[in-house]
């Protein structure tokens, strides 16, 4: 499916909405393969999270809120409430740490209850699905404008980051890497170092993928070499976005990022997390209380299948 000349200008997109069904770009394929899979149904929506076909907080929000529309869409003329009641549950239970995903269904939730007929709710949950991925997209592009601000480079600086975070985590442009994305395009930037971020190497298969199809300089490295690369001065900036952030501030995000914080205190760099405000759960103290998603061990021992220990 051929890029757009509007999806260029926020990055390469992570989903297609078509009133009917939404098209999810199979994240799991690249940069081997373009693969669209679509979803005429929540329980669709709700694997392809769970699977990680879709992944990142804010996509992972957009997403969801489409499988709720698209469960009023494709509801029967029977009990309509309680197959819809019963999207929101499932979607739900999809992926537990991107908070996201819960503020996202809330918005949804408050709609539907606000519906009095089947023809309204699937009209207003559609619009309000949009809505959420157009304001993602704008908080982006504001998040991006006012992290120049603070970064204040007098210029080009080069800056590691962590996991993905761009165009296919979001709506459309990215957070941390909106951000590397509106360094570059005012010439500020001089290079991009991506962390491989295993175990499912977002940054080697998909950050540094998008970043060397919109030409922004990138360069790839094992998660290990993080340190080494601070202590050489080759940084100036580590920038990473988030899963969570709760009212103390704690963060959230990729395995491997407390890691980062940690090495660019000792390195002295500057640290910067890049998150809407949909990424916050004031309902939480601090990080001890949030809900850490444990995967399967076997992707830590497989990729793609194929063993990498015993």
């Amino acid at each position: 499916m051929a890029i757009t000349a509007p999806e260029r200008s926020i990055g390469t997109v992570a989903m297609r909405w078509h009133g009917d069904r939404l098209d999810l770009l199979d994240q799991r394929l690249l940069p081997g393969e373009e693969h669209w899979i679509a979803s005429e149904g929540p329980s669709g929506v709700a694997q392809c999270i769970t699977d990680m076909v879709v992944r990142g907080a804010p996509a992972i929000g957009i997403s969801a809120a489409y499988g709720v529309a698209l469960a009023a869409r494709h509801a029967g003329t029977g009990d309509w409430r309680a197959e819809v009641a019963h999207a929101i549950d499932e979607l739900a239970r999809s992926r537990p740490t991107a908070v996201n995903l819960f503020w996202a269904l809330e918005r949804m939730k408050r709609v539907f209850e606000a519906c009095d007929s089947l023809d309204t709710a699937i009209t207003r949950l559609a619009r309000e699905a949009e809505q959420i991925h157009a304001e993602d997209l704008a908080a982006n592009l504001a998040m991006a404008d006012h992290a120049l601000d603070v970064i204040q480079a007098k210029g080009p600086v080069s800056v590691l980051t962590h996991c993905n975070t761009g165009a296919l985590a979001t709506g459309g442009y990215g957070t941390a890497l909106g951000v590397i994305r509106r360094l570059h395009e005012k010439g500020l930037l001089a290079r991009v170092f991506a962390d491989e971020t295993r175990p499912w190497l977002q940054g080697s298969r998909l950050t540094a993928w998008e970043l060397s199809r919109d030409g922004i300089p990138v360069t790839l490295n094992a998660d290990g070499a993080a340190a080494a690369i601070m202590a050489s001065g080759k940084v100036q900036w580590v920038i990473v976005g988030a899963d969570r952030i709760t009212a103390n501030g704690d963060v959230a995000n990729k395995i491997g990022t407390y890691s980062l914080a940690v090495l660019a205190r000792f390195h002295g760099i500057r640290f910067m997390v890049v998150a809407p405000s949909s990424t916050v759960d004031m309902s939480l103290a601090s990080g001890a209380d949030i809900p850490i998603e444990e995967r399967p061990g076997s992707e830590v021992r497989a990729i793609r299948g194929i063993a990498l220990a015993p």
